[in-house]
């Protein structure tokens, strides 16, 4: 990794956590924190060891992750600003994690390579993985979210 790529990415994560400071949370006891240093640098351990194989060492996502493959399902999408996890709320992607893509977060009879974390994983690292994860999201995107999540809370 280059100096300036190092530079620019401190850079973008120390807007997006000035932007956190207002907006970062969904609710006030959803226990994810992409300011905590801590449950940052577990969650990055953690998601290496359980996430990346699918979704991605630098959060990218399979290849083509909007096509579906032979066996008719999905692609692992990426955790970065170019998916779609953003788009989530935190309630929605502890329980997606937790209890894999089944209703009512996906339609009846969905079928996803995507595993249920809950005898692997507790509550307090799947929170932690996504405290990493939305810890490199851009201001842009945190933005964006805010008004999204206001809007559906409507």
């Amino acid at each position: 990794m280059s100096v300036v790529y190092r530079f620019r990415r401190a850079l973008v994560l120390l807007a997006s956590l000035t932007l956190l400071a207002g907006c970062g949370r969904d609710g006030p006891d959803d226990g994810i924190d992409p300011r905590d240093a801590a449950q940052v640098a577990i969650g990055r351990t953690v998601y290496a060891q359980h996430c990346a194989s699918c979704h991605g060492a630098e959060l990218q996502g399979q290849a083509d992750w909007r096509s579906r493959l032979p066996s008719g399902r999905l692609p692992a999408p990426p955790h970065d600003e170019t998916g779609h996890t953003w788009h989530h709320s935190n309630a929605d992607l502890i329980a997606m994690t937790r209890d894999g893509l089944v209703p009512p977060l996906a339609p009846e009879g969905y079928e996803s390579d995507m595993p249920a974390y809950a005898d692997i994983l507790s509550d307090t690292e799947i929170r932690a993985v996504l405290a990493f994860i939305q810890s490199t999201w851009p201001p842009e995107v945190w933005e964006i979210r805010r008004k999204m999540l206001e809007q559906a809370r409507r």
